[in-house]
C-alpha cells in the first residue's frame, strides 16, 4: 500500500507518528511524509533546518518531504495562527513537488485542525481517499488550553472545523468520547472510528539504572512526565503536594517535560516553600523515558477540569501503562476511567487538590505487594487495549475496508 501521511510535526521533533509511520514501514507498506521544519516546542528551527534547508531527507527509508512554514515562536495565540495557516498554505505549494502515486492519505491531526485542508487537497491531487486522525476537539479545545474566548472567532472556527470534518468519509479519533462530539457537530456516526494512541514498543518494564537511580533519593518518589501547560492542572498538583508535605515527611515529585506554564509554575513552587519536595530534570527522549519510570514508585496525571478535556484519554497514559507501574489521577472522565477499570491505581476528580494529596498519602502506606500488584494491572490493561502491533494492524485493515 502506497500511503502519503500529512503532518505538521514529525521527526526529529516529539511526536508518535514518527513511531506509526515507521511502524507501517515495518509491515511492508511504503511510507511517505508530508511535514514541516521542525521548530516545536521551542519556537525557533532545529539545528541544520531553516526556510530555504533540507528540503528532502530520507529517514529509515521514508521519504521525507519538508513544506515551509512560519515557526511558532513563543507560542502567542496571533504566532500560532500564523504558524499553521503558513504551513497549509506552503504545504499545499510542495504537494506539487511529490512526484509519487497513492493508495491512501493519513493525515494526522493534534493542533491544529487545520491540516485537514492539505489532506483533502492531497486526496484532490493525488486521486486517492483521505483519513483524518483527530486528537484535539476544536473549537473546545482552543477554548480551554489556548484561552481564546471571543465568540465570533470561536465560531469561525467552529465553522472551519465542520468544513474540514465534511471533506473526509473516514475520520478517526483518538478517544470513543469524541464520537457523541463530532455527532453533535453534524458528522456521521459511520464516517467515526475508534483509534486510540498506542506506546511505543520501547515502553516497557525496564530494569533501574543507578545513574537515573540517584534522582529518586526520597522514601516516596513520584514522577510526572510531559507538557506542563495549562491543560495540565500543576496548580492543583503543587497544592496536593503542599498538604501532603505537612503529613509525610521524605517525599518528592520528579518532574520531567518543558511547557509554556513551566516558569510560573516554578515560581509558585518557590513562593509556597515547596522546593525540597519538586525536582525538574528537563526533557528526554521518549525512549529514555522507561528508565525513569521504573525507578519511580507511582507516575502522577492531571487535567484542567473542563468537558473537553474529560473527552480526552491523555497521550501520557498509554505510556504509564505500558511501563507497569501504579498511577495515580487527577482527571475526570474517559481518562479516570481507564484508571479505575484498569485497577492500576488511585484516581479523583479533576483539580481535586485535597483527593489527589488523600491518594498519594494512601498510596504511601501500601506495601512492596500491592504496588507491584496495581503495577502489574497497569501492563495487562495495556497489552489488551493499547499495544503497538495490535493497533497497527487495526489501521492496516481500517484502510483496506
Amino acid at each position: 500500500m502506497r500511503i502519503l501521511v500529512i503532518s505538521q510535526y514529525f521527526y526529529p521533533e516529539n511526536f508518535r507518528i514518527n513511531d506509526l509511520c515507521y511502524g507501517l514501514k515495518e509491515k511492508g507498506h511504503n511510507v511517505t511524509v508530508l511535514t514541516g521544519k521542525p521548530n516545536y516546542p521551542n519556537g525557533t528551527f532545529y539545528k541544520g533546518y531553516g526556510f530555504c534547508k533540507k528540503k528532502f531527507e530520507i529517514i529509515n527509508g521514508i521519504n521525507i518531504y519538508r513544506s515551509n512554514l512560519i515557526p511558532r515562536g513563543k507560542g502567542g495565540g496571533f504566532r500560532l495562527f500564523i504558524n499553521y495557516i503558513s504551513f497549509v498554505f506552503f504545504g499545499s505549494f510542495r504537494l506539487f513537488f511529490i512526484r509519487e502515486k497513492f493508495d491512501k492519505i493519513f493525515v494526522y491531526a493534534p493542533s491544529p485542525i487545520t491540516v485537514g485542508y492539505l489532506g483533502a487537497f492531497a486526496s484532490f491531487l493525488f486521486k486517492a481517499k483521505p483519513y483524518l486522525w483527530v486528537h484535539d476537539l476544536w473549537p473546545e479545545s482552543v477554548k480551554d488550553a489556548g484561552g481564546i474566548r471571543n465568540t465570533i472567532v470561536l465560531s469561525l472556527i467552529n465553522l472551519m472545523t465542520k468544513s474540514i470534518y465534511y471533506f473526509y468519509q473516514t475520520i478517526l479519533v483518538q478517544s470513543p468520547k469524541f464520537k457523541e462530539y463530532l455527532m453533535a457537530q453534524g458528522v456521521s456516526q459511520k464516517k467515526i472510528i475508534y483509534y486510540p494512541y498506542y506506546a511505543e514498543s520501547f515502553y516497557n518494564i525496564v530494569p533501574p539504572e543507578p545513574d537515573i537511580e540517584k534522582f529518586f533519593s526520597k522514601k516516596l518518589n513520584l514522577l510526572f512526565a510531559g507538557n506542563i501547560g495549562v491543560a495540565q492542572s500543576f496548580d492543583t498538583i503543587i497544592n496536593s503536594v503542599k498538604i501532603v508535605s505537612d503529613k509525610l515527611d521524605d517525599f518528592q515529585l520528579i518532574v520531567l517535560g518543558e511547557g509554556r506554564d513551566k516558569k510560573r509554575v516554578i515560581d509558585k513552587i518557590e513562593s509556597m516553600s515547596l522546593t525540597n519536595n519538586f525536582k525538574f530534570l528537563g526533557s528526554f527522549p521518549p525512549e529514555e523515558m522507561p528508565k525513569f519510570f521504573s525507578s519511580a514508585d507511582a507516575l502522577i496525571v492531571s487535567l484542567k477540569k473542563s468537558k473537553i478535556f474529560s473527552m480526552t484519554i491523555p497521550g501520557k497514559l498509554q505510556s504509564y501503562l505500558a511501563s507497569g507501574k501504579p498511577i495515580i489521577g487527577s482527571l475526570d472522565g474517559i481518562g479516570a476511567e481507564i484508571i479505575k477499570e484498569s485497577s492500576s491505581g488511585y484516581v479523583t476528580s479533576s483539580e481535586d487538590e485535597i483527593g489527589l494529596a488523600k491518594s498519594i498519602i494512601s498510596f504511601n502506606i501500601l506495601s512492596e505487594e500491592q504496588r507491584s500488584h496495581l503495577g502489574a494491572n497497569a501492563r495487562t490493561y495495556f497489552e489488551k487495549e493499547f499495544e503497538r502491533d495490535r493497533l497497527l494492524d487495526k489501521l492496516i485493515y481500517i484502510f483496506n475496508q
